[in-house]
């Protein structure tokens, strides 16, 4: 299993190697989308107790280095 940023974790055999949380079932994708459909961080800590406010500002850092590496080519 891969860290990164201490709280992102990789792992082949957790999620079909789909970037989690601290290796639980929870995906970066996940909170991403519920974040992008309007929810707070309040209300995705709510419906995953097992979270953490940083885990969530881990995956927006996350998304947000992910962005720096991948620039579309514009034509």
């Amino acid at each position: 299993m891969e860290y990164i940023a201490d709280r992102i974790t990789i792992d082949d055999k957790l999620c079909n190697g789909k970037p989690t949380i601290r290796g639980l079932r929870i995906t970066v994708q996940t909170i991403l989308e519920f974040l992008g459909a309007g929810e707070t961080k309040e209300e995705v800590l709510k419906q995953y107790p097992s979270l953490e406010m940083e885990d969530i500002d881990a995956c927006l850092k996350f998304a947000s280095a992910l962005m720096n590496r991948i620039t579309p080519s514009k034509k």
